[in-house]
């Protein structure tokens, strides 16, 4: 089986079917300044670019406090406690994006309560915790980044009033709580575009693993339909033919020999048929004209089946073009099975094909004086006509099958023509 998975995913590159077999066009990708965002916050493992981070944030805005740029409020080793202790969680904020955001606002509520301004800024306002509720936004359910943001921003705001009562001479207001809510919305903005990508990546791999399935399944229709016509042919004829040298064998000899020839000619022929529509399989490259049957291969099929004994007139007009391979393929088997059936069905019968060559059509019509209708034997179901059926809706034709008025039965196929040279 896996050699057989191999030869048709072959087939589906380089055969008729490749153009439907293409994946399809990948969407186009976003610049590199749209994919930043997603490309930091996809890390969760802390590496260089979360203790710059860190240390950006402390470097900023607490060492020009320690450096006595601004006024400094509180001790310098409260300064450089509190500095570290916002700055600490931002190195792991992807990996516990929540817990960020509440170590960040509890060390900002301490600094509020204990008087002790680390940042050049009113109420410490600084970068701190709106990246951690942007971490949180990007990595978190929608839900918990959002409660978590809410009830942070709230404890901040509502610790306003004891902080003011405690420390009269600083001023205090509610930036880090009016900073997180543009913070939390880029965030959950990235975060929701990153979801929106994955899903139509995923939509896209699922489109072409249904695509590949259906042509696949073409595939081993189009296999099955070519197997069939080619052994159902061959046997009909030897079943035929075996028949009459059963029958001959004792009163005519040489006509019996004639018939076993026959049977020889016609099992050569199925069987190298078979090989070469196997090799199509295993390597299309390789003498791929000659192992598909084209329009100019009925009259050989039309001399194989007057040797068989089938009374059989051929007659082609119009001026023949230059057809596609699944044109002439499809023309090639419509004619064999529907001559298979006469062979099979009415093996006295007389029949007529004619290949009529129009400017936008291509007609084959198989015609016969037997019995008329033609039903499967019991417990089974015919194929033959079935698969002109669907070889003919392939090329959006038309096929008309059923007994004719004057006696005998007609198979006429109608196939459109296009780009005629």
């Amino acid at each position: 089986m896996p050699r057989y998975g191999q030869s048709m995913a072959i087939l589906r590159v380089t055969g008729p079917s490749a153009k439907a077999a293409s994946p399809p066009a990948e969407a186009a990708s976003p610049p590199w300044f749209a994919r930043l965002p997603g490309w930091l916050s996809s890390r969760a493992v802390p590496d260089a670019i979360d203790y710059a981070v860190a240390a950006g944030c402390f470097v900023g805005c607490t060492v020009p406090v320690l450096a006595g740029a601004v006024p400094r409020i509180g001790s310098p080793l409260a300064v450089t406690v509190f500095g570290i202790l916002a700055a600490v969680p931002l190195i792991v904020r992807r990996r516990w994006p929540i817990a960020a955001v509440v170590a960040i606002a509890v060390v900002y509520l301490a600094a509020t309560l204990a008087g002790v301004r680390f940042t050049p800024f009113v109420s410490n306002a600084g970068p701190n915790f709106a990246i951690a509720v942007f971490t949180a936004a990007d990595r978190c359910d929608r839900r918990s980044s959002l409660t978590a943001t809410i009830i942070a921003g709230l404890a901040l705001w509502a610790v306003l009033p004891l902080g003011g009562h405690l420390h009269p001479g600083q001023d205090q207001d509610a930036v880090q709580t009016v900073a997180a809510l543009p913070a939390w919305l880029l965030g959950d903005a990235v975060r929701a575009r990153r979801t929106y990508r994955q899903r139509l990546e995923q939509e896209t791999r699922r489109k072409a693993a249904e695509q590949e399935g259906r042509v696949r399944a073409e595939e081993r229709l189009a296999l099955s339909r070519d197997v069939h016509d080619v052994v159902s042919h061959s046997l009909a004829m030897i079943a035929v033919r075996s028949g009459v040298a059963r029958l001959l064998l004792d009163q005519q000899p040489e006509e019996a020999r004639v018939a076993l020839a026959t049977i020889e000619t016609a099992s050569r022929s199925a069987l190298d048929e078979l090989r070469r529509l196997l090799r199509q399989i295993r390597d299309p490259a390789v003498e791929h004209e000659d192992a598909t049957p084209a329009l100019g291969d009925l009259p050989a099929l039309v001399d194989r089946l007057r040797e068989s004994g089938l009374n059989l007139s051929y007659q082609c007009t119009g001026q023949p073009g230059r057809y596609g391979m699944g044109l002439e393929l499809s023309a090639y088997r419509i004619a064999q099975e529907a001559l298979t059936n006469v062979v099979k069905h009415a093996p006295a019968a007389r029949a007529w094909l004619e290949v009529t060559h129009g400017p936008s059509e291509l007609t084959i019509a198989v015609t016969d004086d037997g019995p008329g209708a033609r039903h499967p034997a019991p417990g089974t179901q015919g194929l033959g006509i079935a698969g002109m059926r669907e070889r003919v809706a392939m090329l959006h034709g038309q096929l008309s099958a059923g007994d004719r008025p004057d006696g005998g039965f007609a198979v006429v196929a109608t196939l459109p023509v296009e780009n005629r040279q």
